[in-house]
């Protein structure tokens, strides 16, 4: 009797994350509808097309998908991990056979569906974290063996070496911090994530040294585009060949300026919004093109709030965040074995990821690489893949007591 009474898990959510929750993906619906509905071509739109629908459309589909997973115990989930994980890498590999994978931007991302643009780089994450939580669940001991170490580092490699091959450079780095973390919060040896990344780290500078200051010989190859981020990212200018005709110069230049036109209006939104704003709608960047209409509800929709809301309405975006992310470390520590601890530990990994480099992106602390905002940014594949983390992580918190 009283062993039935113990093991009866508590089917009760996290109130003040699914709180936080619900604000963000309110002020995500409010903010698109803001970001879009300029101009006559979006009041002409069916109102059953528009985005700001759409993004309630896959709030609702994704709040759906969260509360089916939290069903099961996690421990069950857990037992299909590596089938996600190998379907995640079957899709992240078909995404980029043309006829399947479709172009937008220059990258190969999406595979398209009926109504739906399926990106599948947001769910191979949901997968590797999965995945890895469930191959470092083991004991203790076992991580200390250099095979184990290079199997983990292996999981995290694949995806990130397909997703890169898109290119995807955002989506790809959040893997890292990811999986590093979940590592050490394994318990992986120190002295192996210290060796793996002081090379990371010594990689990184050779890349950026080759990319801001090698001749275009010697330079790794990359597209031209992520190059050009790079470089309007650390101030360097447009290098001409040598012996260039005036007008290759002027050209470079201009096209200098072009491309660092997306973050020059970025922040000039965030810094013209002052303490309270303009107004939800009253955005003058947005509203006469300044800030370029076909990235303003997705990549840029802190710009949007911050010009809309000012300083309070970002204060209030960052203390949402803070809120999901707080109850996301609570979660972890009270997680009742390892497996629920590193799924917790990657979600939350995942998500702070995603929030640094978007804001980041923003405000120019960080170089502009696609990274959505999660439940802001406009985009049914980051809202779905956003809500079944959370899920995973409610998941974690209802099955606590359940020993």
């Amino acid at each position: 009797m009283f062993d039935a009474v113990f093991n009866k898990p508590q089917r009760r959510f996290d109130r003040v994350q699914l709180a936080a929750l619900c604000g963000l993906m309110l002020l995500g619906a409010a903010f698109v509808y803001s970001a879009t509905m300029v101009g006559g071509f979006a009041n002409a739109t069916p109102w059953y097309s528009q985005s700001w629908f759409r993004q309630i459309a896959y709030c609702g589909l994704g709040l759906a998908a969260a509360s089916a997973l939290c069903m099961a115990d996690y421990r069950s989930v857990a037992r299909w991990s590596f089938v996600v994980y190998w379907l995640m890498i079957l899709l992240l590999v078909m995404v980029l056979i043309p006829g399947i994978g479709s172009i937008r931007f220059g990258a190969r991302r999406w595979i398209e569906l009926y109504f739906f643009q399926f990106q599948p780089s947001e769910f191979a994450k949901l997968g590797f974290i999965l995945a890895q939580a469930h191959f470092l669940s083991r004991p203790q001991e076992e991580l200390r063996a250099p095979a184990i170490f290079w199997k983990a580092i292996a999981l995290m490699m694949l995806p990130f070496l397909l997703i890169m091959k898109e290119p995807d450079l955002g989506s790809a780095l959040v893997l890292l911090p990811t999986g590093f973390l979940m590592m050490y919060v394994a318990g992986t040896p120190k002295r192996y994530l210290v060796r793996l990344l002081s090379g990371v780290a010594i990689l990184g500078a050779l890349f950026l040294a080759d990319v801001l200051f090698a001749p275009p010989k010697w330079q790794i190859k990359m597209e031209d585009y992520q190059r050009r981020r790079l470089l309007v990212y650390f101030g360097a200018e447009y290098a001409p060949p040598p012996g260039a005709p005036k007008a290759e110069k002027e050209r470079l230049r201009k096209q200098q300026f072009d491309d660092s036109h997306n973050v020059r209006q970025a922040l000039i939104s965030v810094g013209s919004g002052g303490l309270t704003g303009k107004g939800w709608r009253q955005g003058t960047q947005n509203a006469l093109g300044y800030l370029p209409r076909a990235v303003a509800h997705n990549d840029f929709i802190f710009s949007v709030i911050a010009e809309e809301k000012g300083f309070v309405g970002s204060v209030l975006v960052l203390t949402l965040y803070g809120v999901v992310l707080f109850t996301g470390i609570r979660i972890a520590g009270q997680a009742r074995d390892r497996l629920g601890k590193l799924v917790a530990v990657g979600v939350v990994a995942l998500l702070f990821s995603h929030v640094f480099i978007n804001i980041g992106m923003n405000i120019r602390i960080m170089p502009v690489t696609g990274v959505p905002l999660p439940l802001l940014s406009y985009g049914g594949s980051s809202v779905l893949g956003s809500l079944i983390a959370m899920g995973l992580l409610q998941n974690v918190h209802i099955y606590r007591k359940a020993y």
